[in-house]
């Protein structure tokens, strides 16, 4: 598995990522982690101070859903039901793909994150570990096509990269931001783990604010740290890497990147607010 960032304390693998033979920068959540282990895709995250390892793990414009904030009065699950109903249109599996340069022949290998669509026209928010190093990149929309896409803006510093998928009349996610969230509130992470489960939901909350971690690459003692994140316990697996973590309203409130694999229950997104610029951008080009 390839490295994400780590610290002098414990590791930690990305949620998802895809195998590649020059790939590692992050695995978070992104890729499958059988098949990262195997191209060096997958990246273990350090959280610095902890000792653990964690794996790394999208925005648009859908209709708002009832707000969760009284399921643990209500002892109901209705209200959750809503968020994932108006959000999981929005939410895509990416598969990367990479040939290896082996002589005399290529090994093509591959892995499997999630994403975002955050325009009608086919722009799709993800984790830059997911995408970096491939050569071909595939779309599973929640309606089950299967699109090509391919890679138009990257942010590395903060693991985001934008993909233009060829399709056209998608629904794009409701973006929110992450300037008001608290410690305890309720949070529902929307993904493909193990790149086999697509559109799985996970419920959890928000564990924590502003955390640190250094994700490393595999086979490098280079590092980079991320900051400013989002801590939830949600369950987070590879294969998450660029899903949407959405608030009780249905609003995409981080990009899912991280996973600390030697804990149950700490995972770590990217607050939707840093990606308004890379979007912006490319929604302008």
């Amino acid at each position: 598995m390839a490295d994400l960032d780590q610290f002098p304390a414990p590791p930690v693998d990305p949620p998802g990522g895809r195998p590649r033979r020059a790939l590692g920068t992050v695995i978070a959540a992104a890729a499958l982690s059988a098949v990262l282990s195997a191209a060096g895709t997958f990246a273990v995250l350090q959280v610095a101070g902890t000792g653990m390892t964690a794996e790394p793990a999208a925005t648009g414009a859908a209709s708002p859903a009832p707000a969760v904030a009284s399921l643990a009065s209500t002892g109901t699950t209705e209200p959750i039901v809503a968020v994932v109903a108006s959000a999981q249109a929005s939410v895509v599996t990416i598969a990367a793909s990479s040939v290896g340069g082996f002589s005399p022949f290529d090994v093509p290998a591959s892995g499997v994150g999630s994403g975002i669509i955050v325009s009608a026209d086919g722009l799709i928010l993800t984790n830059n570990h997911v995408v970096a190093g491939s050569d071909a990149l595939a779309v599973t929309l929640e309606d089950g096509r299967e699109v090509a896409a391919t890679v138009v803006a990257t942010d590395a510093a903060h693991d985001l990269a934008l993909v233009r998928a060829q399709a056209t009349g998608l629904t794009a996610a409701r973006l929110g931001s992450a300037s008001a969230i608290k410690v305890g509130q309720l949070v529902i992470a929307i993904g493909s783990p193990l790149g086999t489960y697509t559109e799985t939901v996970t419920q959890g909350i928000i564990s924590g604010l502003d955390r640190s971690i250094d994700v490393a690459t595999s086979g490098s003692r280079r590092t980079t740290r991320l900051e400013g994140l989002i801590q939830t316990d949600a369950a987070i697996n590879p294969g998450n890497s660029g899903g949407p973590l959405l608030d009780a309203s249905g609003a995409v409130v981080g990009i899912i990147t991280a996973a600390a694999s030697g804990a149950e229950g700490v995972g770590f997104a990217v607050p939707i607010d840093v990606a308004g610029a890379l979007i912006d951008k490319a929604a302008t080009n």
